[in-house]
């Protein structure tokens, strides 16, 4: 199986209720003192374009294996393609605007 490496989005009241009426609040995990996360996998080639078109963003390759520091505004947007397609398998949507 292809290694996928997370991007953790903050869950927030609005961002919960957004999930809730797409049926994914269940995918929610629960973090630091109550917050919510969801998080959206991308396998190595889309690693590797992220990292290239979003110079912010790095790769925790030492503990983790997760995609940070990106844009808070790319986030959204990866968010927001979450709820459209209903479901946390969109990255392939999500790059194809990029």
């Amino acid at each position: 199986m292809a290694d996928k490496y997370p991007i953790n989005l903050w869950v927030n009241e609005e961002r919960y209720d957004k999930l809730q009426k797409a049926g994914l609040a269940d995918m929610c995990e629960e973090m630091l003192a109550g917050l919510k996360v969801i998080r959206v996998y991308a396998d190595d080639a889309q690693k590797d374009k992220i990292l290239k078109v979003f110079p912010t963003a790095k790769f925790d390759a030492s503990t983790t294996k997760s995609i940070e520091l990106l844009p808070r505004d790319v986030k959204d947007k990866i968010f927001d393609k979450v709820i459209e397609k209903q479901n946390i398998d969109i990255m392939n949507d999500f790059l194809g605007d990029y």
